[in-house]
């Protein structure tokens, strides 16, 4: 049974090869959760593009060109891995980066409904894409970008919630 299960996986992974996924968000900031993903998702695709959405309905915390920053450095140990900003619709992006399958994350039950709505606009709006759900390692299923603005916001150590250079960058702002 063993056998026949890692077999459907290796079948899987082969067939998962020469694809470029994109990893969409306004990662503001970057998380530990983030990174997890991003870690996960780039040993099952050739190449991860981590998309930092421009978003101009919210406020961010940070700036598009610092987002981008925080993340490139983040994921510098990954080399299949590219870190850019857009401002268009996904799909759009995705033609233009000649992507295939978006990742998103899972942190909880909670947080499908609404990204399979958002699957579904997007095989919608473009059907030869697939949205792949990954989870977080247990330890960072709690964190949220949300979260993190807030604590730091009141002083909070959010230390264990992001990588170096985030809370580097946050102190900074202080």
């Amino acid at each position: 049974m063993f056998l026949l299960a890692a077999g459907r996986l290796l079948k899987y992974l082969y067939l998962m090869r020469n694809i470029t996924a994109i990893y969409p968000g306004t990662f503001d900031p970057i998380t530990n959760g983030h990174t997890d993903l991003v870690h996960r998702a780039c040993q099952l695709f050739d190449k991860l593009i981590v998309a930092v959405a421009e978003n101009a309905e919210k406020t961010p915390f940070f700036d598009l060109d610092t987002r981008i920053e925080l993340a490139r450095t983040s994921m510098s140990m990954h080399d299949n891995v590219e870190v850019c900003g857009f401002n268009s619709l996904l799909v759009e992006f995705m033609r233009e980066k000649e992507a295939t399958v978006i990742v998103r994350g899972l942190r909880a039950v909670s947080d499908f409904e609404y990204e399979f709505q958002l699957a579904s606009m997007n095989r919608h709006l473009r059907d030869d894409i697939e949205t792949v759900f990954l989870t977080p390692a247990e330890q960072y299923s709690y964190i949220s970008s949300s979260l993190v603005r807030e604590i730091a916001k009141l002083g909070g150590d959010i230390s264990s919630f992001v990588p170096a250079n985030v809370v580097a960058a946050i102190n900074r702002m202080r």
